[in-house]
């Protein structure tokens, strides 16, 4: 629960200082779960830009499977990065801190970056966002 309020005070006080993106990832999970939770879900979501989804976002996405020690069921979790990443982002905000907020995978996924050409965006939850 600490996590949602976190969220919602960073969403009050911190969101319009930065321009919000969102990809086709994000909607198709914000969509699972509860029909009522999914709509508001969806209804905040709706006022944000989506990042178009390609072939260069899918292939780095499976280079940060095979090559970084995200399991292969973090397929999506991949996808979020490399859409923040070739997008040239500068934060990727997340409560994933298995296979998304990670020191360990981070690393690795730092040097895949950089073998393409790449930059990793400061991956953080909102916490590390609240500028406090």
């Amino acid at each position: 629960m600490a996590n949602l309020e976190i969220t919602r005070r960073w969403w009050e006080t911190r969101r319009s200082q930065f321009t919000l993106y969102i990809s086709q990832v994000v909607l198709d999970e914000a969509v699972q779960g509860d029909t009522e939770m999914a709509s508001k879900r969806l209804e905040i979501l709706q006022s944000l830009s989506v990042l178009e989804l390609t072939d260069t976002i899918e292939d780095l996405g499976m280079q940060f499977l095979t090559r970084s020690n995200l399991p292969a069921k973090a397929s999506d979790d991949a996808i979020h990065i490399a859409v923040a990443t070739v997008h040239g982002l500068d934060y990727l905000l997340t409560w994933n801190c298995k296979h998304i907020a990670n020191a360990q995978i981070q690393k690795k996924l730092t040097e895949i970056c950089r073998d393409f050409g790449y930059k990793l965006p400061t991956i953080c939850t909102p916490y590390e966002l609240m500028g406090e």
